[in-house]
């Protein structure tokens, strides 16, 4: 019996295929990064060299959700960009019913739980990417959370994803130190992507995220 043509199907060893696949989408994307330090977040990501009649503007890989969140993603570019709008749908809808802005780790779980709810019924298969969401509560926390194609969450405080993603953590595990400045972040965002970018090539685009600014860097 082939279990990779059935989503509910699970293999004998425990495992749903579609989202094993999914897994491999994300892993053959470009690298994404976040990192939390002391009053400041950084998302960092591998940027692609576009061809030579493609605008570069027009291909995002850190996205927008609120004011105060902020998401990037490996992976499928088109299965993002639902999940950021349906993510930007909720966080509308939340400051509409509650007048207030939406918590970063409430935008988490529904982004999780939406992914989760495709890997359960057939007809539909698995988002192929996983997000790395960076944003700032209304109380000043900070948060950095990470959700996959199988719909698993968890908080991170340096985190990678992607193309080279256990070369890439191993470079933050290594160098990450807790209470680091802003500048201190970003320089060790951009460091730990230049490993697994081509020479020649090194080009990352990030967005800080401190004190409620954000800066563009390239």
């Amino acid at each position: 019996m082939s279990y990779d043509r059935a989503l509910t199907v699970f293999s004998p060893d425990g495992h749903l295929m579609q989202i094993k696949y999914a897994m491999e989408a994300v892993q053959r994307g470009a690298c994404s990064v976040g990192v939390q330090g002391k009053d400041s977040l950084v998302l960092c990501v591998e940027r692609k060299t576009a061809t030579q009649l493609q605008d570069s503007r027009t291909v995002k890989k850190i996205l927008k959700i609120d004011d105060h969140i902020y998401l990037a993603f490996a992976g499928l570019t088109a299965d993002a960009r639902v999940l950021a709008s349906r993510a930007r749908n909720e966080s509308q809808s939340f400051t509409l019913n509650y007048e207030d802005t939406v918590d970063v780790d409430y935008l988490a779980r529904f982004i999780a739980h939406l992914q989760q709810r495709y890997t359960q019924s057939g007809g539909r298969r698995p988002f192929g990417v996983s997000t790395i969401i960076a944003g700032i509560d209304a109380s000043g926390k900070h948060s950095l959370y990470m959700t996959e194609p199988s719909g698993n969450l968890a908080r991170w405080s340096a985190v990678a994803c992607g193309r080279n993603q256990k070369t890439v953590r191993e470079y933050l595990e290594n160098n990450y130190e807790a209470d680091m400045s802003e500048e201190q972040t970003l320089k060790l965002a951009v460091k730990s992507i230049l490993e697994v970018v081509d020479q020649g090539m090194r080009r990352c685009v990030g967005e800080k995220r401190g004190k409620h600014r954000c800066a563009q860097y390239r």
